[in-house]
């Protein structure tokens, strides 16, 4: 008969997988022993020690860290929150070459934790709670220097490498499977209301700096170079770079979100 850790680890082999890291470091690290366990250790479940983990980091004197941690308790028990949690920490751990183990993304990189903080600022405008989810995008901004609108829309599998200088406008969409490295941003071109921010499709890979903006769309499984500014919709399966942004390869593989490659082939003409 298996045992309660065994089950665990059938049905939540992330969750078991951290736990096993956070030993080890704990073992390692005696120093840090009390934060691993606290963060960690000390949780039966995965949303539990990140609901702990992100309201110790933004709580504070205006909102305490335990009103915090009760709305990320209350937003971790709705349907699909889980998967995405659990899918975005692979996608740093998968991605990133920096990246070690699960432990290491959870409890440090910021990137992942602005991400999941954001998941709850979106809960929170799709149920009325604006100002509590402005509050929470000011927040996130503040600690880890990424500023998503909480309206805007962003699936599971979703790596923020690094982080800073993210901007993702209210309404933006990002499908699952999409890398975003540092200094992106996906803004509008103006002062105009609606629907005005750009709509990135699964498994793109948005190198560091690209500036993506107003309502266009880059297809799936794309790539948009560093220091890129898009101001036109992307094809599908094709790279766009340059100032303004041009098409210069429209066969960049089957997941440039997962392979991670940000080496622009050069055309025959000298650019690229």
């Amino acid at each position: 008969m298996a045992t309660p850790r065994e089950k665990v680890a059938s049905v939540d082999p992330i969750w078991t997988d951290l736990r096993q890291q956070a030993e080890a470091m704990a073992a390692r690290e005696p120093t840090l022993a009390g934060f691993v366990h606290a963060t960690i250790l000390q949780h039966d479940r995965l949303e539990q020690a990140l609901s702990y983990h992100l309201a110790r980091k933004l709580g504070g004197e205006d909102l305490s860290p335990l009103a915090i941690r009760e709305m990320f308790d209350q937003v971790a028990q709705e349907d699909g929150f889980g998967q995405a949690l659990r899918a975005d920490l692979s996608a740093v751990f998968e991605r990133d070459p920096a990246c070690h183990s699960y432990l290491d993304a959870f409890l440090f990189y910021k990137g992942f934790h602005a991400l999941e903080s954001y998941r709850i600022a979106h809960w929170m405008w799709g149920h009325g709670r604006t100002a509590m989810a402005l509050f929470l995008q000011s927040r996130i901004s503040q600690l880890f220097a990424v500023d998503v609108h909480p309206a805007a829309k962003i699936g599971r599998g979703i790596m923020f490498d690094h982080g800073t200088g993210i901007v993702i406008g209210e309404t933006a969409v990002v499908e699952d499977d999409v890398s975003i490295m540092q200094d992106v941003t996906l803004g509008g071109t103006g002062k105009e209301s609606g629907d005005r921010h750009p709509k990135i499709r699964r498994g793109v890979l948005l190198s560091l700096g690209a500036k993506i903006l107003g309502n266009i769309e880059v297809g799936e499984y794309s790539r948009v170079g560093a220091g890129s500014v898009v101001l036109k919709s992307v094809p599908a399966h094709c790279t766009a770079v340059g100032v303004p942004a041009k098409l210069i390869n429209c066969d960049c593989g089957e997941n440039p979100s997962q392979q991670m490659n940000h080496f622009i082939e050069e055309l025959p003409d000298g650019t690229g």
